[in-house]
């Protein structure tokens, strides 16, 4: 299946927020609303697989503005992709937040509909997260849908083209590299979202978010430290990633949970295109990931030094 973006106690607080507000509601004399929301819940369960529920005036909210503007996040189009077909962006590193997946293709702030024309994108997100009460509605009014197997076969089977399914490849398990000047990749053996490409002949477009890592700090974790072990076995049992962050408070600049104001450049990539496979072998797989690979590498190269990355400074995919 595609890889997607996991979690971070920062995306968790609301969620924690809104089932505290249903449990509340159940324990009160508001437990019939209660009641009502969960036959809806499960009614409605089905949405976040296919295509969600998205709202532009959510989408367009001014306080994303204000979002944008605390990094700040600026989106980077490198080619034009035409509307008349669907696409998979993957988009690298997951970082701690996603804050440039989010900032980009969640929100209108930073101008994708006018530099993308006729391509509505759609990050793909653990299914875990739709099915806490009202979040799951809040995520999808953004363009948030569940990351399982069906919900991206859904989107890049929609005739007409101009859906785009925007997969963190690296997943929860790269979160745990996020630190600022890593620029460590988990996508060696990330293939599920090449497969789903080659499936329905969606274009793949490499997508590298410059200061993605920057915007936190990171309890050391080296591989084989018994903190590493810990996360990583929570990693399995849960499906979401725990990385020990920190960065800035609100009034000083010394230690707190908000991320540091680090401008985050979204490079958006040009496509690759793909020839519709309904069953591809392991060697067609192999080959367009080795294509693919060469392309984000290439991009981060070629736009590494303009943000602010030394020239001494490689990818490494693992």
């Amino acid at each position: 299946g595609a890889d997607s973006t996991g979690s971070s106690p920062l995306r968790s607080l609301p969620a924690q927020c809104c089932l505290g507000l249903f449990v509340l509601l159940l324990l009160s004399e508001g437990w019939a609303l209660a009641a009502f929301y969960a036959a809806w819940l499960y009614l409605d369960r089905h949405t976040p697989a296919r295509g969600g529920r998205r709202s532009a005036w959510v989408r367009a909210w001014p306080v994303w503005r204000h979002f944008r503007d605390y990094f700040p996040i600026t989106l980077v189009k490198v080619a034009d992709l035409d509307p008349r077909r669907n696409y998979v962006f993957g988009f690298h590193p997951h970082g701690v937040l996603v804050a440039g997946a989010f900032g980009n293709f969640c929100t209108e702030a930073t101008g994708f509909r006018a530099l993308f024309p006729g391509l509505t994108p759609h990050l793909l997100m653990l299914p875990f997260w739709f099915r806490v009460p009202f979040f799951r509605d809040y995520i999808m009014s953004g363009g948030l849908v569940s990351s399982e197997k069906a919900s991206a076969s859904y989107l890049l089977s929609r005739e007409g083209g101009g859906q785009v399914a925007v997969i963190a490849v690296g997943g929860p398990p790269e979160a745990l590299e996020a630190r600022p000047g890593a620029f460590t990749l988990q996508i060696l053996s990330r293939k599920g979202f090449i497969k789903m490409a080659l499936q329905h002949g969606a274009a793949l477009v490499p997508v590298f978010s410059f200061g993605e890592n920057e915007l936190f700090n990171q309890v050391p974790n080296p591989e084989g430290s018994l903190l590493r072990t810990v996360q990583e076995r929570l990693q399995k049992a849960l499906g979401l990633a725990l990385p020990l962050f920190h960065a800035r408070g609100v009034f000083q600049y010394s230690f707190g949970f908000l991320p540091f104001r680090r401008p985050i450049h979204t490079v958006v990539g040009a496509p690759i295109s793909v020839p519709r496979t309904p069953n591809p072998s392991r060697e067609a797989i192999d080959q367009l990931h080795k294509i693919y690979l060469e392309s984000l590498v290439q991009l981060f190269e070629d736009h590494k030094v303009q943000f602010g990355v030394p020239e001494n400074k490689h990818l490494n995919l693992i």
